[in-house]
């Protein structure tokens, strides 16, 4: 495999278990035209920069088989700082959702989901035997998945999509492979430093810019707070001006493979629960009693039940972006 800048590290994972890596980035990546992560050619691309050491650029190739345990191989590149090679290597595990913990998690799921395939539809429960290799992959980065999900927001996804596409092509920072390897996200002085009027120019709506600005602000108390148990991240997450908990599942399903999460307050989520497991619509609080039978498990129900190819009808007008920069 040829690259512009020959890595800093490379090495071969052998997780033991079938990884999906093209699907499971999936969640990962705001569309072909996300300038921060990418899945193109069997490689899995994304560019971060952790709090206590320098950028890094992971490409990570896709096994022979999504289907069957096989060998990852993974290239760093990190302008040569080893503590930042290092702490990828020790978190490759956790990043692909293929850690201790995480295996032990699908293990649990597996035994719910047998003891309650009744209460499934078949297409639901036959995903988890064509999909094995699905996993949660938990990247880490908290303050870069609060700028992105933030934009998303009460918007379009494809509003959404633009503004962050935007927002890193105008801010972020070049990657340590060089061109084309995705950029890193904006670093939270430079969110600090946009001005309202070239917020207005990139489509950013004034609560998400001040969101935004609340996060960059706290970005070494963020930083911290990434390594706490889940429920104190929660609180402190929440505790934020502008997150509420639909922010806060989008963000912990990313970076922490948060599994028991689920979007409160979606447009489209709990009346897809309520058709693939009810038969018709439904609100939150008829989601969550849905899904109550697996607590622990909720995002893995959510994930297989997109999996299952289900095809679910569209429920109201389809909600239009809106210009709203000559106001």
């Amino acid at each position: 495999m040829n690259f512009v800048r020959k890595p800093d590290y490379s090495d071969v994972l052998h997780p033991g278990v079938a990884v999906d890596l093209a699907a499971n980035m999936a969640p990962l990546v705001r569309g072909k035209g996300d300038p921060t992560a990418a899945t193109t050619d069997g490689v899995s691309w994304l560019s971060f920069q952790p709090s206590s050491t320098g950028p890094v650029t992971i490409a990570l190739v896709h096994p022979s088989s999504p289907l069957h345990p096989g060998a990852i191989r993974y290239h760093v590149w990190a302008h040569g700082d080893d503590n930042a090679i290092q702490a990828v290597v020790q978190r490759m595990p956790v990043l692909l959702g293929v850690d201790e913990a995480a295996l032990a998690g699908w293990e649990a799921f597996d035994e719910v989901l047998a003891q309650t395939a009744k209460l499934l539809p078949e297409r639901v429960v036959d995903a988890r035997r064509r999909h094995p290799g699905m996993r949660l992959m938990a990247t880490g980065q908290l303050v870069d998945e609060l700028l992105t999900v933030v934009l998303e927001q009460k918007v379009t996804q494809h509003q959404a999509r633009a503004t962050w596409s935007w927002l890193a092509k105008t801010y972020g920072l070049a990657s340590p492979a060089g061109d084309p390897a995705p950029k890193l996200a904006p670093r939270p002085e430079t969110i600090l430093g946009i001005a309202s009027w070239q917020w207005h120019a990139g489509w950013v709506q004034p609560f998400m810019a001040r969101t935004l600005r609340a996060v960059a602000s706290r970005a070494s108390a963020l930083h911290r707070l990434a390594n706490k148990p889940l429920a104190e991240i929660d609180r402190g997450l929440n505790s934020l001006p502008g997150i509420g908990p639909w922010t806060v599942a989008e963000t912990l399903q990313r970076t922490h493979g948060a599994a028991d999460y689920v979007a409160v307050g979606d447009y489209h989520l709990a009346h897809h629960v309520g058709e693939a497991l009810a038969g018709k619509r439904t609100d939150d609080a008829g989601m969550l009693e849905l899904l109550e039978p697996w607590a622990g498990h909720r995002q893995r129900i959510v994930r297989l039940m997109y999996a299952s190819g289900i095809r679910f009808s569209r429920f109201g007008p389809r909600m239009a972006a809106t210009d709203f920069r000559d106001r």
